[in-house]
């Protein structure tokens, strides 16, 4: 293979054979450039089994977003680096896409997805070496570039940083929005270092946030620094990959008995716990340095699909993301657990010169943990709740019901928001909703006084009734 070769492969349900010495026959190359192959190939959403059928999490940072429904294509990428001698000094083959949130030329915040095209180069991957960092370095599409640094110790190597450049010239991504040209965000990788001579393996997805931008991976499998020449069959695989063993059942032995019977009474039934109400998050979002969206809330979803499933989310394991406006503002909730929760506020005018903000839309996205496919997602762009004057902030303690669809529930308790107009990081003076107001206690006395009178009426209404009874007989 000559060195910068591109080739694309036809689909297929398998891996090719790890790289190893290159086959009798082939000559080393006396350049010193790197010699480097990368393959696309069309795959569904579901994992690839490579030969070895093993699983790792390493190069690629994580994955588990998708903010759209419905089936796609996506490209898996095979690179393998050879030095100068014609050796592998670096393999990685893998799976990604990308959800970004752009803002469009109407003032709106909308998020797209970036997926790989079939065809995909490699420009500037570099092998690495004890002062140098391994890069692989991928370009794809209409001006998008991927990449990644990993470096190495006596007994390690980790990724560094990843970098993803968008290209918002690209309409059949981008198709309206207000900002053109490429964008560039970087990460540091967050998974941990990987012992030399071992490769990672991981098929379960994974996913990174940055910004505006969510990395979704899955079926990574990676090696830098690669030794003589040689993918190791050493596999450190990713904790969700590794397989939990299962207690030990020990044998059962049939026995006859003749002079005697047992009955078993039926076991107890235990009635179901209940999910409790979910722990309050404390969630921001920034624009620069500035603080511009402050919400503080406990949420539960309620899928009634198969069957009943309440969810609560962990306030502990959920990133923030989103855009904020001057007349929309787009909070979005990552549990890490494969719930995705997006909230969209705007304003309205209700006079020349009085304006209030109002939850317009809430999306709800269920993702499956092993490839990131949709499960479930619901979206109610319809809503006109939460709404308070420009400037003020929303309050609400009791319990809310958001109905997202007939299977979709989204309860809320403890709830504070403000996404407009947040002044010295603080949530500013609160519209109490309709439940916590201190005259929700006069509601019952209503009903109370109301039954009263409906008794008293009633009661007049038949002692007339008798007396008219009595009035209608004389006697002779």
């Amino acid at each position: 293979m000559t060195a910068g070769e591109l080739f694309v492969a036809p689909a297929h349900p398998r891996r090719s054979a790890r790289p190893g010495v290159p086959a009798a026959g082939s000559g080393s190359s006396s350049s010193t450039s790197t010699s480097t192959s990368t393959s696309t190939t069309a795959a569904a959403m579901g994992p690839r089994r490579s030969a070895t059928s093993s699983c790792r999490r390493f190069l690629l940072p994580p994955l588990l977003l998708l903010g759209v429904s419905g089936f796609f294509q996506s490209y898996a990428v095979e690179v393998e680096i050879k030095d100068a001698s014609n050796a592998t000094c670096l393999y990685a083959d893998w799976m990604m896409r990308f959800l970004i949130t752009y803002e469009s030329n109407s003032g709106d915040y909308k998020t797209t997805t970036l997926n790989l095209s079939s065809s995909v180069t490699h420009n500037g991957s570099v092998c690495g070496n004890d002062t140098q960092a391994a890069l692989v370095a991928v370009q794809f599409g209409e001006g998008h570039s991927w990449s990644i640094n990993m470096t190495k110790n006596n007994e390690t190597y980790q990724g560094d940083f990843i970098t993803l450049t968008y290209n918002t010239n690209d309409t059949a991504v981008f198709p309206d929005a207000r900002r053109k040209g490429p964008v560039t965000v970087s990460v540091r990788d967050p998974l941990h270092p990987v012992q030399l001579n071992t490769v990672f393996v991981c098929h379960d997805s994974f996913f990174i946030e940055a910004e505006n931008v969510t990395q979704i991976f899955w079926n990574v499998t990676v090696q830098a620094f690669v030794q003589n020449g040689t993918v190791s069959k050493k596999e450190s695989r990713c904790p969700t990959d590794t397989p939990t063993s299962a207690p030990t059942v020990p044998p059962t032995t049939a026995s006859v008995t003749t002079a005697s019977t047992t009955t078993l009474s039926p076991a107890p039934t235990t009635a179901p716990k209940p999910v409790e109400n979910p722990d309050t998050g404390n969630y921001s979002l920034k624009s620069g340095n500035k603080t511009c969206f402050l919400a503080t809330v406990g949420l539960q979803l309620n899928v009634s699909q198969d069957k009943p499933l309440l969810i609560n989310i962990n306030p502990k394991t959920t990133v923030a993301d989103g855009a904020c406006g001057n007349t929309t503002a787009t909070l979005k909730l990552n549990d890490g657990n494969s719930t995705l929760i997006g909230f969209t506020f705007a304003v309205k005018n209700t006079s020349a010169s009085v304006q209030k903000f109002y939850l317009r839309e809430v999306n709800v996205t269920l993702l499956n943990h092993l490839n990131g496919s949709v499960i479930s997602s619901a979206d109610n762009s319809n809503f006109s709740k939460w709404d308070a004057f420009l400037g003020s902030s929303y309050m609400c303690r009791k319990e809310q019901t958001l109905q997202i669809n007939e299977d979709v529930q989204v309860h809320t308790f403890n709830l504070w928001i403000q996404p407009f107009l947040v002044e010295a990081n603080k949530f500013a003076t609160a519209e109490e909703c309709l439940a916590d107001s201190d005259l929700n206690f006069l509601i019952p006395i209503a009903v109370g006084v109301a039954l009263g009178f409906l008794i008293i009426l009633v009661f007049i209404s038949y002692i007339i009734g008798r007396r008219k009874s009595r009035t209608g007989y004389q006697s002779v």
